[in-house]
């Protein structure tokens, strides 16, 4: 899967890293969402939570995913924590806006 290197909306949520499997993956390899749930060693539920965005990717889901579609984990660690990140500077934006931003002195 290649990255875009195009800067992002920063108005515009991160991909949750569900949707790539659901939308484009799965599909393309004609195997069925059980199929590869068994193929990954985890369970169905477990994997549909993930594809319908209701559970994050673990990074031991990440290397599994990265091994099944040939990516490598980094790809998902990647997307999970984008989506993350993009969700808790939203949520804690009032509280974060009360921070400092510190500037280091010279020795």
């Amino acid at each position: 899967m290649a990255e875009h290197a195009a800067k992002r909306d920063p108005k515009r949520c991160s991909t949750h890293p569900g949707e790539l499997p659901r939308e484009d993956v799965i599909p393309a390899t004609g195997k069925t969402k059980t199929e590869i749930a068994s193929l990954l060693g985890i369970s169905r539920q477990h994997l549909y939570d993930i594809l319908e965005e209701k559970k994050p990717v673990s990074p031991s889901v990440a290397v599994r995913l990265g091994k099944l579609f040939g990516d490598g984990a980094g790809v998902w660690v990647r997307m999970q924590g984008a989506f993350d990140t993009w969700q808790a500077e939203r949520a804690l934006a009032s509280q974060i806006k009360k921070i400092p931003t510190l500037k280091a002195t010279a020795a």
